[in-house]
């Protein structure tokens, strides 16, 4: 074998046709003189849990060796074999569809490229901890190129990473990007919008710094010389992906002008930024080294993204953009939330970090009555241990002090945590047993103890909706073309025990003809819990008549309030889970 450190690995990518929504890579490889080499694409992107077979959008795949056509097979789905014949440099050709708007995915067209490094750059097997450079040709009248890639010096849009890992994690927005930055934490950031909107750079450059101090300031120490925020800022965007000194938000390009717009931006840099230490350097162990051909397996993403919604809103809170109240009143809702799914009665959150794969990314008209998001699960849980430690602790400590203590554990560590280092070090934290608490919450699917649990940081909460009486009947519905379709139905409801289906049309209800969503119907409003109606719907071009009874709404409304009669050590939980 030739030695690594003789190995060279550079990439060149160019755009001759962007409108038509291509990438032109080139790849060099050279010293590694083997009869053959394998490069591989991976098949999904860290951050989202889905295999998206990104090699289907590969084509044209050349390679040549001093300028002769080299003989090459397709081995795998995502692997190339290139007969090198020992040659010393071998140059790799391909081209790269990119027409998918997302966070996650590659899209060029003719006014920028936006590059998801994952479905653009191979890499030879059994290489992954080899350093490359990466050079980009911006299309005419591109201007700049923004990207948390460190840049060659003396080398203009020419970038180095010292392993694949880095280069995957780099994504890279080419074009005339509005480009503005600031000093928070030590480290400058640099923001490069694309696609406009109605933005305030002054107002961001402060508000979004805040952020910042407020999530450095829980870890005492920001890991990063250099962070980039991608913004693209479509007619409706949002959604963002992690990276492990970068981030790439989906905005409103108009949003910004309102109060809603605005917090809903911060919020979404406050959820991509607290990943900066969750779960881009505190992860879980199955999350790294990386696997790019197969799933990666863990039970821990409530940990990595329900807890990072949760920071989100503590972030939000602590920079000062939301109130106490709103605080309390979002987190409160986020109870309700889950409460009101079925599905968090079968799927246990772990479980749902598990089958992410197959699940989150992939649900179904049955979905919310078979699973729970570890997102929504996960931001549950959060708030539950954050309040339980500080309930344990007097108010000494809280759930900041157990992330902390894992980010220090795992980078002395050099390695990601299980689950059950997690557990210990929150029980070590807290001076408490919690195997009863990872029994409810984590492995198993008992609702939250709402009332206990915020009672304990002296807040009421009160369910708006017991004791009263609301038929149900437990569908969702949608018009198309004219005609009324069910879209879901809610386990254990009227519709679900009386036989209706997704996909019946709707056409009457005790001969009233259905023409808007059922559940606002007054034929349903005006009717009491245990009234038996005749829903006539066409399934599969036939007519039929459902006798169907009314059952009660199954789902709880959650208000919170603090108590104003709260005691001393009430009064110290929650100034201990607000730490403002």
């Amino acid at each position: 074998m030739t030695a690594k450190s003789q190995v060279k690995i550079g990439f060149e990518v160019s755009f001759i046709e962007p409108q038509a929504h291509y990438a032109e890579v080139e790849m060099t490889i050279s010293g590694l003189a083997k009869d053959y080499i394998d490069v591989k694409m991976p098949v999904w992107a860290p951050g989202s849990y889905l295999v998206r077979e990104f090699s289907k959008s590969v084509e044209g795949f050349k390679a040549t060796a001093a300028g002769k056509a080299l003989k090459h097979e397709k081995v795998r789905k995502n692997t190339w074999r290139v007969y090198a014949a020992k040659a010393n440099t071998v140059k790799i050709k391909y081209r790269v569809y990119a027409f998918e708007v997302s966070v996650r995915t590659s899209f060029i067209d003719d006014t920028h490229a936006f590059l998801s490094n994952t479905g653009v750059f191979m890499y030879p097997d059994g290489l992954l901890k080899h350093a490359s450079t990466v050079k980009i040709i911006p299309y005419k009248g591109w201007t700049k190129v923004s990207t948390g890639l460190e840049p060659v010096a003396g080398k203009e849009f020419t970038y180095t990473a010292s392993d694949f890992d880095i280069l995957f994690d780099s994504p890279i927005e080419v074009g005339n990007q509005d480009v503005f930055d600031f000093m928070a934490s030590g480290v400058k950031h640099e923001v490069a919008m694309f696609g406009g909107g109605n933005y305030d750079k002054e107002k961001l450059k402060v508000d979004m710094a805040k952020i910042v101090e407020q999530g450095t300031a829980i870890y005492g120490e920001n890991p990063n010389k250099h962070y980039t925020f991608i913004v693209h800022n479509f007619s409706t965007g949002s959604g963002g992906l992690e990276h492990l000194n970068s981030t790439v938000l989906g905005a409103s390009r108009n949003g910004y002008s309102t109060t809603e717009g605005y917090k809903g931006f911060l919020e979404l840099v406050a959820h991509e930024y607290y990943h900066l230490w969750n779960v881009k350097r505190m992860r879980p162990v199955a999350l790294g080294p990386f696997d790019y051909d197969n799933e990666n397996y863990t039970t821990s993403l409530w940990v990595a993204e329900g807890f990072t919604a949760y920071y989100e809103n503590k972030l939000m809170l602590r920079a000062g953009f939301i109130t106490e109240k709103e605080f309390v009143d979002q987190l409160v809702t986020a109870v309700s939330n889950v409460s009101n799914i079925p599905g968090a009665q079968v799927q246990s959150v772990a479980e749902a970090s598990y089958d992410a794969w197959i699940k989150l990314y992939r649900p179904n008209e049955n979905s919310n009555n078979t699973t729970v998001s570890y997102y929504a699960k996960g931001e549950v849980v959060g708030i539950l241990m954050d309040i339980a430690i500080a309930q344990a602790t007097k108010g000494t400590k809280s759930l900041d002090d157990v992330m902390k203590a894992m980010y220090l554990q795992n980078k002395a560590q050099k390695r990601g945590y299980t689950d059950a280092e997690f557990k210990a070090m929150v029980e070590k934290i807290s001076g408490q047993d919690f195997t009863d608490f990872w029994a409810k919450y984590v492995n198993g699917t008992t609702l939250p103890e709402y009332a206990k649990y915020f009672g304990y940081a002296g807040i009421k909460v009160t369910n708006e909706l017991e004791g009263k009486s609301s038929p149900y009947l437990g569908v969702t519905s949608k018009k198309t073309e004219g005609r009324m379709f069910i879209t879901s139905i809610m386990r254990n409801t009227s519709a679900w025990v009386d036989g209706l289906s997704v996909n019946d049309e709707l056409i009457s209800i005790d001969g009233t003809p259905i023409e808007s969503a059922v559940e606002r119907m007054p034929a349903i409003s005006g009717k009491n819990v245990g009234d038996v109606v005749v829903i006539k719907v066409a399934r599969d071009g036939r007519i039929r008549d459902f006798n169907v009874t009314l059952k009660n709404y199954p789902g709880i409304k959650l208000v919170g309030a603090v108590d104003e009669n709260a005691g001393e050590l009430q009064n110290k939980v929650r100034q201990a889970w607000f730490k403002k």
